[in-house]
């Protein structure tokens, strides 16, 4: 627009015009310069497109404004031959891949080159694929991932932790998490049909999945790493502490001391270190059962089971494993079969839910470790039996920790207000409206919280409530795989596992320039 009139342009590049017509570099037309290139709002490479189309180039190799030599700016250009193939580019373009990257390591704080180019060919030579550079040096200019039909995922991976870009890759890949916005990406078959029973999602976009006594677990590419075990027992859950840690909880084996909780490298599968219960100062092995983590104060929680008084929560420090606390269950509270853990930020409470099947009543209690006692509880001990008795089946406490969230057999939702203690459930038929599908076998509801948003399994399905009064939003659902015994929000990813068949799926949600 700035330049459609023939005057403004004529106006805005007179002292290039003025030096071309006279051959004179003078300081008055040195000055009308920067003056008048300030007045053009467009970058350096748009400028000095513009002033090639008027044949004025010849002033960029003497003249200099704003403290910048024009001969430099020409000089971000460059050559790279990746693989045969040449590429170019500027360094104000490679300087979006970071410090971090390769091309950080050749260039010097300003971004200029540290040593000659090879051969005198005005060029830097990477052996590489180029296929895959040609991707990554689209995305470095545009900020967008397009991967063409014919080049394996797999293969843009591997140069793009080369080149240092892999952050940059996922970051293009896919957005923000959205319940209502998110698109079905990939499913991944595993090697144990019909034996997955927990999947948890890592914070950079992996995720591990517990088939038996064996725990597998994938980076964010989908790549399978090496699998953990305690011992080869029966695994209870798992979770990323970070996203290089991994903690596992599994089975007691009887008068072997196996099994019990360990923390491992999750990229090598290596056991850092195994967790100890001591009991009036004497280790004791135990079956360590529901985990939780918290952030804030690096500790590690876990529903623990012994043979002699073994039975609570146990408290760790993340860092070097060491037991620092233990809350013992108390008579009627049945915590050590906890099967829901979750810590509460900012409070110090510990959400404890005992569930059906692990028992036949429903026990929850927020517990304050400071205090060593319970703060709030609710328990169905006591409901009326009737024939449409409602089992919990799992529990949540809202992002605004003011209520908690259930669900029962029938795949109602209910809500229990933790401002008033032992409070009473007010129930909400509306999700009866999801079920559909016709899986075999049906799986236990499961729930979870993610950015103000509610998500419930049911049978095959996901259904995403919003807003003040939970409506529902959305439905997720693929065309097979049976019905869903677990799902995950992390990385920004939803990862959910099949019954039916050793297959999980990954949604994603698109980013926004891709919706446009």
């Amino acid at each position: 627009v700035w330049l459609a009139t023939p005057a403004v342009s004529a106006s805005l590049l007179f002292p290039f015009a003025y030096f071309r017509s006279t051959h004179l570099l003078t300081p008055f037309s040195l000055s009308l310069i920067p003056f008048s290139l300030s007045l053009i709002p467009f970058s350096a490479c748009e400028i000095s497109r513009l002033i090639a189309s008027f044949g004025l180039l010849s002033v960029l190799a003497s003249a200099r404004w704003a403290g910048l030599h024009l001969h430099d700016w020409m000089k971000d250009r460059i050559k790279l031959n990746v693989g045969g193939r040449i590429f170019e580019t500027t360094t104000t373009t490679l300087a979006n891949a970071g410090r971090n990257s390769l091309f950080g390591a050749m260039f010097d704080d300003q971004w200029n080159p540290r040593g000659p180019m090879d051969g005198g060919q005005n060029e830097y030579f990477i052996d590489r694929n180029p296929a895959c550079f040609s991707v990554l040096l689209d995305l470095l200019r545009t900020g967008e991932l397009h991967i063409p039909a014919n080049l394996p995922e797999h293969l843009l991976y591997r140069e793009a932790l080369y080149y240092g870009l892999l952050d940059h890759v996922r970051a293009a890949k896919w957005g923000e998490f959205d319940g209502n916005r998110v698109k079905l990406a990939t499913s991944v078959r595993g090697r144990a049909p019909g034996d997955g029973t927990a999947i948890r999602a890592g914070p950079d976009g992996g995720c591990v999945v517990a088939h038996g006594s064996m725990v597998h677990v994938y980076s964010w590419t989908m790549e399978q790493l090496p699998p953990l075990n305690l011992n080869y027992q029966r695994i209870n859950d798992m979770g990323f502490v970070d996203a290089h840690r991994v903690a596992v909880c599994a089975c007691e084996r009887i008068d072997r001391g196996d099994g019990g909780m360990g923390m491992f490298n999750s990229s090598t599968g290596e056991l850092l270190y195994k967790f100890q219960v001591s009991h009036e100062n004497q280790p004791k092995s135990f079956s360590a059962g529901a985990l939780s983590f918290s952030p804030e104060s690096g500790q590690i929680f876990a529903s623990c089971r012994g043979r002699s008084n073994e039975y609570g929560i146990g408290v760790w420090d993340g860092y070097t494993g060491k037991q620092t606390d233990f809350y013992y269950e108390t008579a009627g509270w049945s915590i050590g079969d906890s099967g829901r853990l979750q810590c509460l930020p900012t409070t110090n409470l510990l959400f404890v839910a005992t569930l059906y099947p692990r028992t036949e009543n429903c026990y929850i209690q927020l517990l304050d470790f400071r205090e060593k006692k319970a703060v709030w509880s609710w328990s169905d001990v006591g409901w009326p039996a009737t024939i449409d008795e409602k089992m919990v089946l799992d529990a949540i406490v809202m992002e605004d920790g003011n209520s908690i969230c259930v669900v029962n057999q029938y795949d109602d939702l209910g809500f229990m207000d933790l401002r008033s203690n032992g409070g009473s459930v007010r129930w909400s038929t509306r999700s009866r409206l999801l079920k559909m599908g016709n899986a075999d076998e049906r799986c236990y509801p499961k729930l979870a919280t993610h950015g103000g948003q509610l998500f419930a399994s049911t049978n095959d399905s996901i259904s995403v409530f919003c807003g003040p009064d939970w409506v529902l939003t959305s439905r997720l659902r693929r065309s097979h795989g049976g019905s869903i015994c677990d799902f995950s929000i992390g990385g920004d990813r939803l990862f959910v596992l099949h019954n039916e068949e050793d297959v999980f799926d990954v949604w994603e949600t698109p980013p926004l320039r891709a919706l446009s």
